[in-house]
């Protein structure tokens, strides 16, 4: 089994337009429906435990982004407490995480709940992770519109390629990707991936920079997602680490004083950036 890329094409459209439009909903219903009843025992165990340990429910809710932009609200196991300081403000999270909680953000056992949420229609077991609207107010809304364009999932292509040790623009990257070759067999790939990045624990902790916007982010392979702002061809370049063109001029030229003479190439308005050091 080779891991799924970001360049796999399709063998046949209207199979894969079949399975995205009824095909997938239906799979998900009746897996999600499936992996309740058979693991209702074990989510009824750890609601107890967390319930017991500490004090509170023992599910978080969250409200996420979903298909469409429209909002909906997480199931999650609760890994934290709620214990506050004098002054009211809740303590930092690895002094609220409990043994528990740790070892079910581990094993990504905290996400079993999410089942209800696939049961309902708001989520899918494979599609863009579901996030809040502060990590999706950083793109333009063209790029929100097209990355919810499906159901958001429980796993995904970007959980397998680095899950959050990516950053928010890379993730960006390659649910636009998976998106344009969605199939039941790339879906069934990344599921079986999926089972192998949890057994090996890859990716749990946010990488502290996950929402800034670098120059140097993930050359993407697939030539349709250069439309992302960090993704243009002059910051393809500085992570190729390759001069940008000077178009046989020296670097630095003087500005003309004769305004007809501003139409050289030479003196662009990028090559004036470079100039005053500002290149975005």
């Amino acid at each position: 089994m080779s891991v799924p890329t970001t360049n796999v094409l399709s063998s046949n459209s209207l199979h894969n337009s079949f399975y995205k439009s009824y095909g997938k909903r239906a799979l998900d219903f009746t897996g999600a429906l499936f992996g309740l009843i058979c693991l209702f025992p074990v989510l009824a165990i750890l609601a107890i435990l967390l319930a017991i340990i500490q004090g509170t429910s023992p599910f978080f809710l969250q409200k996420r982004i979903g298909r469409g932009l429209k909002p909906f609200y997480i199931i999650k196991f609760k890994t934290m407490k709620d214990t506050r300081d004098k002054e009211g403000n809740l303590l930092p999270d690895e002094e609220r995480t409990t043994p528990l909680g740790s070892l079910l953000r581990s094993t990504s056992l905290d996400e079993l709940p999410e089942l209800i949420n696939v049961l309902l229609g708001d989520m899918s077991f494979i599609g863009p992770r579901p996030w809040i609207p502060d990590q999706m107010a950083i793109f333009t809304p063209s790029t929100r519109k097209k990355r919810m364009a499906l159901r958001p999932g429980i796993t995904g292509l970007a959980q397998i390629r680095g899950r959050n040790n990516l950053t928010f623009r890379q993730r960006v990257c390659y649910d636009l990707s998976y998106q344009r070759h969605l199939a039941f067999r790339y879906d069934l790939n990344i599921l079986c991936y999926t089972f192998l990045k949890v057994l090996e624990r890859e990716g749990i902790q946010q990488r502290p920079d996950a929402l800034s916007t670098p120059v140097r982010v993930l050359k993407p392979r697939d030539l349709q997602t250069y439309g992302l702002k960090e993704n243009t061809q002059l910051i393809l370049r500085s992570v190729r680490r390759e001069p940008v063109p000077s178009l046989s001029v020296p670097a630095h030229p003087l500005t003309p004083k004769d305004l007809p003479t501003k139409g050289l190439r030479a003196n662009t308005q990028l090559i004036m950036r470079s100039r005053r050091k500002d290149v975005q």
